[in-house]
């Protein structure tokens, strides 16, 4: 049987009220807004596979809105205040979260800790953590042959390797150093930075620029985290890039997720962090985010990541700790490094 012709104005009506179809179906789509850092969702890191996995189990448009580093998170999230658009802030982590607890717009997680085999110990009522790590000094083995073997040695030594770090202000892989320096130095912190600060080729706003400057030869020896070399052997091959590992020990780091106060679908924000936890998302944070997960599951590590590069002893602050001293430590470094 022919089908009747269609004249080109029907044509065109018909595209027109397919795609005001397709636009009224989308916008009945509800929109989970998630802030995050940058690296997480980039195209490399695990936003990209998060976010169809996530959508497929809630049947809701994920969006990630990303900013330079976790420290720019917190500086978002006080600027729009009640005005965000932000369901679930992705990317403190525990240096920043009684500041952030400040702001008023960080609700209780409502989650009951005791089902949860966390891998480390964890009893806080508002943030959940997805992922942890350890600063450490990454060095190209290319231009280093030996690396110092303590902090004391990169900051005493004047032939240690020239390097670059973050900005405390504005990056969280930044404060950690601080409070790394402040945990091994104690009160001679600013004679310590003043005798490392000469050896500083650039601090930036955040971890991608350096990271990224790094492996362009501005530096041999970036501020990163223990478990970046994983990620060159398992993505690239290439065992040339290696971190220092350090005899008075490493900061670590914890991210943290939680629900914003002012989001229309708190339901929703609390099943997010739920999946944040579960093995879907903990089992491809290591190659993705190149972070250790944050909740034991059944699935070892990838044979990238070495015991030897887990620190023997964990160096921290409480989160109260950093919230008293925070500003006056950075006043203390700014006027270390300006000298």
């Amino acid at each position: 049987m022919m089908l009747p012709r269609l004249s080109p104005t029907w044509s065109f009506l018909s595209g027109v009220l397919l795609l005001i179809a397709t636009a009224t179906s989308r916008a009945d789509v509800p929109i989970l807004t998630v802030y995050t850092y940058s690296s997480f969702a980039s195209e490399w890191g695990p936003g990209p596979l998060i976010e169809p996995a996530y959508e497929a189990h809630c049947g809701c448009d994920l969006k990630f809105v990303a900013l330079e580093d976790g420290a720019a998170l917190l500086g978002r999230l006080k600027l729009e205040g009640a005005r965000t658009s932000a369901d679930v802030i992705l990317g403190l982590d525990t240096s920043l979260t009684m500041e952030a607890m400040d702001t008023g717009l960080l609700m209780p997680h409502d989650i009951d800790l005791k089902t949860i085999a966390f891998a480390t110990p964890w009893n806080d009522p508002v943030f959940l953590p997805f992922d942890l790590g350890y600063f450490g000094f990454v060095y190209d083995s290319e231009s280093v042959g030996t690396p110092p073997a303590s902090l004391k040695e990169l900051v005493d030594n004047p032939d240690s390797p020239p390097i670059i770090i973050q900005d405390p202000r504005t990056s969280t892989p930044g404060l950690g150093l601080l409070l790394w320096m402040r945990s091994v130095f104690g009160d001679e912190e600013m004679a310590a930075w003043a005798r490392l600060s000469p050896r500083i080729v650039t601090v930036t706003k955040g971890w991608s620029e350096a990271y990224g400057l790094f492996l362009e030869g501005e530096a041999p020896m970036v501020l990163s985290y223990t478990t970046s070399p994983a990620y060159h052997r398992h993505v690239e091959q290439t065992d040339r890039f290696k971190v220092a590992m350090f005899d008075e020990g490493h900061y670590q780091q914890v991210e943290v997720a939680a629900r914003v106060t002012t989001s229309t679908q708190p339901e929703r924000a609390q099943d997010f962090l739920r999946f944040m936890l579960s093995d879907v998302v903990q089992q491809l944070l290591p190659t993705t985010n190149w972070m250790l997960p944050a909740v034991r599951t059944n699935q070892a590590l990838p044979e990238a990541f070495l015991e030897a590069e887990l620190p023997a002893r964990i160096l921290s602050f409480t989160p109260d700790d950093v919230k008293t001293n925070r500003k006056e430590w950075i006043k203390r470094w700014l006027a270390a490094v300006e000298r």
